[in-house]
C-alpha cells in the first residue's frame, strides 16, 4: 500500500501540469463544453490511478519475469534455440501491445492483423539480433548506423504517405507492456557479463526493437502497395456531467477486454517459464501474480483515461487553436504540452528507475527526465511546424538521426544505449492518444494532408531524445574531465608544497 501511495503522488506530479494547461486554455482561448471538460478530468483521474497501479505492478511482475528470462537465455551456451525463443518472445509481446492496436485502427488501408503481425515479426527478428549483440559483443553504435542507413534507403522507395506511419510504428511498438519486459530482459542478458562495461549491454534492446517495425512497415508499404486514405474519427458529443460519466464508464469494459486479451500470452509465458525452470519461490510467484493484477488494472484505467478523456480533448484543442485568434500560439502551446506530457508516459518511470539503478546513481532520474522533456518539446514544435507548412518529414528524420549517430562517437557507450532506448520509451500511449490527435485536429483545421503532415509526430518524439540524452552524456563527460584535471592540479600543487628533509637537515 505504501508503494501505491508513493506512486500515486509521483503520478499526480506527472499528470497535473497537463490538466492545468488544458484548464487554462479552456478559459482563455479554447472554450470547451462543460461535459467535455468533465470527461477530460475523469480521464485525468483515471490516468493517475492507472499509472500508479501500472508502475507498482510492472516492478513486481513484468520486470522479474523479463530479468529471469534474460538470465536464462544469457547463460545458454547454444545460440539457435535462444534465438528462436527471442523471436517468439518479441512477436508475442508485440501483438499484446495496446498502442500498436491503436495505430492499426488509424491505418485503414492495411488490415489490422496484417499490420500487427508485420510489426511483430520485425520486433521478433530484432530481439534475436539483440541477443546476438550480447553474445558476440557487437557494437550497438555500428548496428544502429547500418540499420538506420537501410531505413533511410527504404524510405526513398516507400509511398510518401506511409513513411510517417512506418516511423510512428517504431515508436508505439515500445509501449507500456513492451518496455518494462524488454528492459528487464536486457538487464538479465547483461547479468552474466563481467567487467566495468557490463552495464552498457543492459541498454539498447528497446532501440533495436524499435528499428524492426520501421523496416517491416516500410517493406509492407512497398510490396503491399496500400492506397492512402484517412479514417473518420467522430469526437463524442457530451453536454452534461452525467453524459461524461456514462461515456467513461461504458468504455471501461471494452478496454478491460482488450487488455485481457493482450495479457493472456504474457501470463501463459510466465506459467510455462516457471514450470520449466522453477526459478521463482512460491512466495515470489504469489507476489508476481498480484503484480500482474496491478499491471492489468493499471493499464485498463490508464488506456480508458487516455483514449476516452484525452484523445477527444487533444483533437478539439488542436482544431480550436488554429481556428481562434491565437493560432500563432499553436507551436508554443504544443511545445509546452510536449515538455510535460512525456513525464506522464508510464514506461518513462521504468526507464528512469532502471538507469539510476544500473549506473548506481551516476545518471540521476532527474537529469534523464529533463533531457527527455526538452527533447519531446522540440520534437512537438517541429511536428506542428510541419502541420502548418507541409514540410516533408524525411529531411528532419535524416538530419536528426545523422546528428544522433555522429554524437555517439563522442559520448560513453552507455549513453548511446540509454538515448536510443529513451526514444522508444518517450513515444508511448500519451503521445498516440493526446499529442497525435492534437496534431491531427490542427492539420484538419488548416486543410492539410493528415497522412503526410500530422502523422510522424510519434516518430519525431522518438527521435529528439536521442540527441538530448547524448548531449547530457557529453556534459557529464566534460564535467568529469574537469574534475579529473582539477584533482591532478591539486595533487601537483600539494607535491610542490612538500619539503623533504634528509638526516643531516634534521
Amino acid at each position: 500500500m505504501t508503494h501505491i501511495l508513493s506512486s500515486i503522488k509521483e503520478s499526480l506530479r506527472s499528470v497535473s501540469p497537463i490538466a492545468l494547461i488544458v484548464l487554462i486554455l479552456s478559459m482563455i482561448c479554447v472554450p470547451l463544453d462543460p461535459g467535455v471538460l468533465v470527461l477530460f478530468f475523469f480521464g485525468t483521474a483515471s490516468l493517475i490511478l492507472g499509472m500508479s497501479f501500472f508502475t507498482v505492478g510492472t516492478e513486481i511482475s513484468m520486470e522479474p519475469l523479463g530479468d529471469g528470462l534474460g538470465k536464462t537465455l544469457g547463460k545458454d551456451k547454444k545460440i539457435l534455440i535462444p534465438l528462436v525463443i527471442c523471436f517468439i518472445l518479441g512477436y508475442i509481446i508485440t501483438i499484446s501491445e495496446p498502442d500498436l492496436q491503436v495505430l492499426a485502427e488509424q491505418v485503414p488501408t492495411i488490415p489490422n492483423m496484417t499490420l500487427i503481425s508485420c510489426v511483430g515479426i520485425g520486433v521478433g527478428i530484432f530481439l534475436a539480433v539483440s541477443l546476438l549483440r550480447n553474445k558476440k559483443s557487437f557494437s550497438l553504435r555500428t548496428l544502429l548506423i547500418v540499420f538506420y542507413i537501410l531505413i533511410i534507403a527504404l524510405s526513398l522507395f516507400a509511398p510518401k504517405e506511409f513513411v510517417p506511419t512506418a516511423f510512428d510504428s517504431g515508436g508505439v511498438t515500445t509501449g507500456p507492456i513492451t518496455v518494462p519486459f524488454i528492459m528487464a530482459l536486457g538487464a538479465g542478458l547483461a547479468a552474466h557479463r563481467k567487467g566495468k562495461n557490463a552495464g552498457e549491454h543492459s541498454f539498447g534492446l528497446v532501440a533495436l526493437c524499435s528499428i524492426g517495425p520501421i523496416l517491416s512497415v516500410l517493406l509492407l508499404s512497398i510490396f503491399y502497395n496500400p492506397q492512402p486514405e484517412t479514417s473518420g474519427y467522430i469526437i463524442p458529443t457530451v453536454t452534461s456531467t452525467t453524459g461524461a460519466f456514462t461515456l467513461f464508464t461504458s468504455a471501461i469494459p471494452k478496454y478491460a477486454e482488450e487488455i485481457f486479451s493482450a495479457f493472456v500470452p504474457i501470463v501463459l509465458l510466465f506459467i510455462i517459464y516457471q514450470l520449466i525452470t522453477r526459478r521463482f519461490h512460491i512466495h515470489t510467484v504469489i507476489k508476481m501474480c498480484v503484480g500482474f493484477l496491478y499491471t492489468y488494472l493499471g493499464l485498463v484505467l490508464f488506456l480508458t483515461g487516455a483514449n476516452v478523456g484525452f484523445m477527444p480533448i487533444g483533437r478539439l484543442i488542436g482544431a480550436e487553436i488554429v481556428a481562434s485568434p491565437f493560432k500563432n500560439l499553436l507551436i508554443p502551446i504544443g511545445m509546452l504540452m510536449g515538455y510535460f506530457v512525456v513525464s506522464a508516459e508510464p514506461a518513462v518511470h521504468t526507464l528512469k528507475r532502471q538507469v539510476s539503478e544500473i549506473t548506481n546513481g551516476a545518471i540521476s532520474q532527474k537529469s534523464v527526465a529533463i533531457a527527455l522533456s526538452i527533447g519531446v518539446s522540440i520534437s512537438v514544435g517541429i511536428s506542428l511546424l510541419r502541420v502548418v507548412s507541409g514540410i516533408p518529414i524525411l529531411p528532419f528524420l535524416l538530419f536528426g538521426y545523422s546528428v544522433s549517430l555522429i554524437i555517439s562517437f563522442f559520448v560513453p557507450h552507455i549513453y548511446t544505449g540509454i538515448a536510443f532506448d529513451s526514444g522508444g520509451v518517450a513515444s508511448g500511449p500519451m503521445t498516440s492518444t493526446f499529442m497525435l490527435p492534437f496534431a491531427v485536429g490542427a492539420c484538419e483545421a488548416t486543410g492539410g494532408n493528415v497522412m503526410t503532415d500530422a502523422f510522424g509526430i510519434v516518430a519525431m518524439i522518438a527521435m529528439t531524445p536521442l540527441i538530448t540524452i547524448q548531449i547530457l552524456g557529453l556534459y557529464k563527460k566534460c564535467v568529469r574531465i574537469r574534475r579529473i584535471k582539477k584533482l591532478h592540479n591539486d595533487i601537483s600543487m600539494l607535491k610542490d608544497d612538500i619539503v623533504f628533509f634528509d638526516e643531516e637537515d634534521v
